[in-house]
Parts: structure tokens; C-alpha cells; sequence
């Protein structure tokens, strides 16, 4: 059994799919492993640390991924970077497949089984395989760090000799896993903290690590979530309701940092160029979501824009700004979910297709799209 470990290709990826660490493990379970050269240089683990683990290390990506039974990537492989990937092997990575209907599609074309790590059910088992939480918890504490980069003041409350230096006002939209850690961050750097979600569920959290919680409490914010755990998309009266008692807040805070994604839709507008106008100069917004379309009108994908006297940081892949903790923990969820395909005795892959993991996961099998969210998309376009 071969589990092959690719360099990443996409600009600004750092991060890896697998440590030293998890590299040990996956040995353990009867596999050969076999790393592109340079591929953990981002995250610093250099190729030496992979050999020392047990791995061999060579030198093109073709070399290192044929014959290979399971190839474990962040990012979601292109056709040619699967070219030589025998047929039925396992590709497994954060495939982002809403709105990439015809690249899901080529990966079955491809002959692989892909499976969508960011899909995992939120279940007890699978807490360990959570990417979406591992990877927001840390694109929120980043966020943080970025806001006080952006910001010419200091975060905590001063007592000098020279007077009181007040606490900055930050201001976290979305209570998700990012959020929170945003909150927590926040509040350790001594700033002055509340968030707004629409889940009503967040209210407890967000006043547990020591915020304010700011939002509308209607009977349509008691229903705002689903059984999952996610955000439901709210109707427009809500938001007009929302956006009003927030537009006021707004204008009296330093930072704010807004996390608000919805799966499989873009993402929702929530800090408009009239917010913006109406904070204090030197104010820094931060858009978690820029990725998904922004939940800040003006954010500019990449970039650090002025608009009006905020500054806008939206920074793209954030969680992979901190890459060696972020291919810390994304190794680590690979490898809980990589032990329950694999026949411990026999050490050979062994998926089961009735496995709730399996299921929830799945996107391609046997030459076509099979996850029932993608494989109707595809037949409709």
C-alpha cells in the first residue's frame, strides 16, 4: 500500500498533507510513503525530517504519485497533476467542490475515488477529521494578527505616566469556529470585545470567552440554524433589522473582523461602504470571507485597500499564513480519516461504501460523480 504526498502547486499554498509526525503513523499502518522533494519546505519540514520518519523522498510529482494507492493533498488536484495516478486510487484533499461542478467532474473522469475532506459529517467520530474547524479556528486567531498589524494603535488598556491608553474596540461578525477564536485572541491581546451571529446558540458561547453579544433576537433569529450547526440564510427583512443595529455599533468600534460563510452559497454582505464611511480613521476590517465574495463591500480579494478611513485586509488562504501549525493539524485530521479506510491486518485499503464517513465524503467513484449534492448539478448542467 502506497500513500503518496505531493508538492502543492497552487500560488500562496504552504501548507502540506503530511508531517513527520503523521508520516510515522501512517507506516505503522503497513504503508510505504513516498514525498515530493520540497513539498513540507513551506511549513518547515524539510526533506530530511521526512526520510529520518521513514519516507522516501523523490524528486517530480509523476514519481512520487504513480502506482500510488492513496494521494493525500491540501488543495484539490488538477487533471495533469493526476495524469499516472492508476485508476481507483484515492484522492483525498480539501477538493472545494461547490461551484466546481466540471472539475469534480474531470476528477472522476480521471479514474481517482475523490473524497472532499471540508464535506465530513459533524459527527462524534469525526470530530478528529474536521478540517473546516482546525483550519477556521486558526484563519481567526490570524485574523487577529493581522488586525493589530493593520491597526496604528495598541490592543490592550495602558495605565501610564503619561495618561490611560484606552482599550481597542474590536468587533467580530460570525461566531462559527473562526469567530470564536478570533474572540478568545482578541480578548488575550486585552482588547474590548463583542460579535453578532445569527445562530442563536452563539449567544452563550460568544458571552463565555468574555464578549458582548450584539443582535436582533426575533423568532426568526431563534430558527437561524440548522441541524448541523450551520448559519441559515436569513431573509431580507432580518438583515435590514440586523444590518441597522450593527450599522450603529459599527461606527464606534477600531477593528472588525467578519467570518459569516454560508456552505455552497456566496458569502453574505454584511458591512456595507456606508459602515465603513461612518468608523473613526485608522479603523481595520478584516474579511474572512473575501475568498467567497466578501462579506465586505469594497474588500478587495488578496489585497489591503483603503476605503474611506478603514483599511481593509483581505488576505487570502489565512489559515495558510501559519503554515506549520496549519499542516499540523490538517495532517493530523488526514491521517484520523485515512485510519478507517484501511485494513489494519491486511494493510491494504479497504473502503466501505455504507461507512457514514464514506458517504458524506465521496465525490467521485468508478468514472463519474457520485455524491448525490454534486452528481444532480452535473447532469442538470
Amino acid at each position: 500500500m502506497k500513500i503518496a504526498v505531493p508538492a502543492e502547486s497552487a500560488e500562496a499554498e504552504s501548507r502540506v498533507a503530511a508531517t513527520p509526525e503523521t508520516v510515522k503513523r501512517l507506516i505503522a499502518l503497513g504503508a510505504e510513503i513516498v514525498v515530493q522533494a520540497g513539498a513540507g519546505e513551506g511549513s518547515r519540514y524539510p526533506d530530511a525530517d521526512y526520510q529520518t520518519a521513514g519516507a522516501k523522498v523523490l524528486k517530480t510529482a509523476n514519481a512520487v504519485t504513480k502506482d500510488a494507492d492513496i494521494v493525500l493533498r491540501v488543495r484539490r488536484p488538477t487533471p495533469a497533476e493526476l495524469h499516472g495516478v492508476k485508476a481507483g486510487a484515492l484522492a483525498i484533499a480539501l477538493m472545494d467542490p461547490y461551484g466546481h461542478e466540471a472539475e469534480i467532474a474531470a476528477l472522476g473522469e480521471a479514474g481517482v475515488r475523490a473524497f472532499a475532506m471540508e464535506l465530513m459529517p459533524r459527527i462524534t467520530r469525526a470530530q478528529v477529521m474536521d478540517v473546516l474547524s482546525s483550519q477556521a479556528s486558526l484563519a481567526g486567531y490570524q485574523a487577529v494578527i493581522d488586525a493589530a498589524e493593520a491597526y496604528d494603535r495598541a490592543f490592550p488598556m495602558m495605565m501610564t505616566a503619561a495618561g490611560t491608553v484606552p482599550a481597542a474596540k474590536v468587533f467580530v461578525m460570525g461566531a462559527g469556529v473562526a469567530g470564536l477564536q478570533a474572540i478568545a485572541t482578541a480578548r488575550r491581546l486585552g482588547a474590548s470585545v463583542t460579535a453578532t451571529d445569527v445562530r442563536p446558540a452563539a449567544k452563550e458561547q460568544v458571552e463565555s470567552l468574555g464578549a458582548k453579544f450584539i443582535a436582533v433576537e426575533d423568532e426568526e433569529f431563534k430558527q437561524a440554524e440548522t441541524t448541523a450547526g450551520y448559519a441559515k440564510p436569513m431573509s431580507a427583512e432580518y438583515q435590514a433589522k440586523q444590518a441597522e443595529l450593527t450599522a450603529s455599533h459599527i461606527a464606534k468600534q477600531d477593528i472588525v473582523i467578519t467570518t459569516a460563510l454560508i456552505p455552497g452559497r456566496p458569502a453574505p454582505r454584511l458591512v456595507s461602504k456606508a459602515m465603513l464611511d461612518s468608523m473613526k480613521p485608522g479603523s481595520v476590517v478584516v474579511d474572512l470571507a473575501v475568498e467567497r465574495g466578501g462579506n465586505v463591500e469594497g474588500a478587495v480579494a488578496g489585497e489591503i485597500v483603503a476605503v474611506g478611513p478603514a483599511t481593509i485586509v483581505g488576505r487570502l488562504n489565512v489559515a495558510g499564513r501559519i503554515p506549520a501549525t496549519a499542516s499540523s493539524l490538517y495532517a493530523r485530521n488526514l491521517y484520523a480519516f485515512v485510519e478507517t479506510l484501511i485494513d489494519k491486518e491486511a494493510k491494504v485499503v479497504a473502503l466501505n461504501y455504507e461507512d457514514d464517513l464514506v458517504k458524506a465524503t465521496l465525490l467521485t467513484n468508478d468514472g463519474a460523480v457520485v455524491h448525490p449534492m454534486f452528481a444532480k448539478k452535473e447532469g442538470a448542467a
